[in-house]
């Protein structure tokens, strides 16, 4: 009998341990901080978004000019002159929305080269995360910059320096 019951105990503590599963997590912003073609990427968006916003500003200072122009003038002018330059003005100001739309918008031209630059980057990031999950039996890897709400976490479950020695980069250790 005591046999029996020392052999179910060991039995259902092995099979505890084998289904165990393994957690880690990475924290994302320190592995790109350390990433220099992510910050060569960054810089480049940042620079196409401060030079484009500084066009589209100028387009709305002309349109600003024109509209105070016209105010200005609208007393002396016949009536078809007047309808003549709020269409010019209605015009441009369309012409700039669309613009700023074409740049900035959702399917935009700043959407579409952060894609061009950082893409490649995020998936060489989770191949090298995938890599790892499989040789070290991870069940689960949780991103620790995200949004996922960590309370506590310890740092011998921390991979992210992992991930920068699986993808060849050096970096700033944290302690």
């Amino acid at each position: 009998m005591k046999k029996t019951l020392l052999f179910a105990v060991l039995f259902s503590l092995a099979a505890t341990f084998s289904f165990a599963q393994k957690f880690a997590y990475i924290d994302s912003e320190f592995i790109l901080e350390n990433i220099p073609e992510y910050s060569d990427a960054k810089n480049e968006i940042d620079d196409l978004s401060m030079q484009w916003q500084k066009e589209i500003e100028t387009k709305f200072a002309e349109i600003e000019q024109l509209y105070k122009n016209f105010r200005a003038e609208a007393v002396l002018l016949p009536e078809n002159i007047k309808t003549k330059r709020e269409e010019e003005i209605i015009n441009k100001e369309k012409e700039a929305k669309d613009l700023q739309r074409q740049r900035f918008g959702s399917d935009g031209e700043l959407f579409k080269r952060r894609q061009e630059l950082i893409r490649p980057i995020q998936e060489k990031i989770y191949s090298a995360i995938e890599s790892i999950a499989a040789s070290d039996n991870y069940a689960i890897i949780f991103d620790k910059a995200g949004s996922v709400s960590m309370m506590y976490s310890n740092p011998r479950y921390d991979i992210s320096e992992e991930v920068l020695d699986k993808l060849g980069y050096s970096y700033k250790s944290r302690q």
